[in-house]
């Protein structure tokens, strides 16, 4: 590889579009505070991405860079207690073959990795929800599962999935509620991390109804390396992360052939992005200008800690205000997205730690 000046944003982009394998970050037997940040341990691998399931003290985490690979995790937002809610030996597999006719079968739980997650729920339903993950590993696919939350612990059951199109690696995902699913692709071959930092457009959105034979690209969608994807409340919008920016756009979802509205230029990469239950965008990433990283060489060889940056993002206005803001920590970096827990913790995701960072958010906030 060319020697090329990375910045944080590129750290953060290389691992997401998975050009490099990175190993998981060492890390103590304990799991004990530090920097101003509690942790929950217990993972075989990154928890990248984070949904609350709404109405319920339940969390689910994917697993990104796994060592073992473990599908989904099942998180208890008040005690802490982490569980394997997809794996070998944990959840079932039902094909609806009406809606997943094209899927191939389910996925092969030893070989599972998953990244971005999106989650709704299922129509007509208060307790069961349509749960979507990207998918590496097994295979490059959305992933569709469907979660019951009326008994005790939540009950997860597999029933299908959409390939992604040849060569091309979805990063983010989020559901509609008549069954299409909106990916993000960071990158398309032929496509360099120059290009991205240099605000070309690198990536797109893709999306796939039902009845749709795959995924097809949104036409106006490429940004400088689309990352993070929310729709709107209302889905007229489509709000993506788009990370070469280091800003949170809005699209149109009808023609999203320009752009709407977008942030501020942030002080990190946004990463992974999703609606709060106030109505706010939520998005985290690590800090752009560290100073003690300044030339320790190319990451990720270079293991230096980044801080960490989570923010609250007006939908209309798309002002952000931060909800969390940590220095550089040993023990934690590699932030991805911020969710705020009905406990009103701030949690934090990351691409290459195995533990979710978080806080007591200010009641101000």
């Amino acid at each position: 590889m060319r020697k090329l000046l990375m910045t944080a944003p590129m750290l953060l982009l290389l691992s997401c579009a998975g050009l490099f394998s990175l190993g998981l970050s060492a890390q103590p037997d304990e799991c004990s505070s530090t920097g101003g940040l509690n942790f929950i341990c217990d993972f075989n691998g990154a928890p990248e991405d984070l949904v609350n399931v709404p109405g319920t003290e339940w969390v689910v985490a994917s697993t990104y860079l796994p060592g073992d690979p473990v599908g989904l995790y099942l998180v208890n937002s008040y005690s802490k207690q982490v569980s394997v809610l997809y794996g070998e030996g944990e959840g079932r597999d039902r094909h609806n073959r009406n809606r997943y006719g094209i899927c191939p079968g389910a996925p092969r739980r030893d070989e599972l990795e998953t990244h971005g997650l999106g989650i709704l729920p299922k129509a007509g339903e208060t307790q069961v929800f349509d749960l979507y993950a990207v998918s590496h590993g097994a295979r490059e696919a959305i992933e569709v599962f469907e979660l019951d939350t009326s008994a005790a612990r939540p009950e997860i059951t597999w029933v299908g999935c959409v390939m992604m199109p040849e060569g091309l690696d979805a990063n983010d995902v989020s559901p509609m509620r008549d069954g299409t699913i909106l990916a993000t692709v960071l990158m398309h071959p032929g496509n360099t991390f120059d290009d991205l930092l240099s605000g070309r457009p690198t990536g797109g959105v893709y999306r796939w109804s039902p009845g749709m034979d795959g995924f097809t690209m949104l036409e106006g969608s490429a940004l400088p390396g689309n990352n993070g994807i929310q729709v709107s409340a209302d889905e007229s919008e489509i709000f993506v992360a788009a990370s070469g920016l280091s800003a949170v756009v809005a699209l149109s979802n009808s023609n999203p052939s320009r752009v709407l509205r977008r942030t501020r230029t942030l002080p990190f990469a946004p990463d992974n992005v999703v609606l709060g239950s106030d109505g706010y965008l939520l998005t985290a990433g690590m800090r752009d200008d560290e100073p003690a990283c300044r030339g320790t060489g190319l990451p990720p060889v270079s293991d230096c800690p980044r801080g960490t940056i989570a923010v609250s993002i007006h939908p209309l206005t798309m002002k952000d205000s931060t909800i969390l803001d940590a220095p550089a920590n040993p023990d934690f970096s590699r932030a991805t997205m911020a969710i705020v827990t009905p406990g009103n913790e701030v949690w934090i995701g990351s691409f290459g730690t195995p533990k979710i960072a978080y806080q007591v958010r200010d009641a101000s906030d």
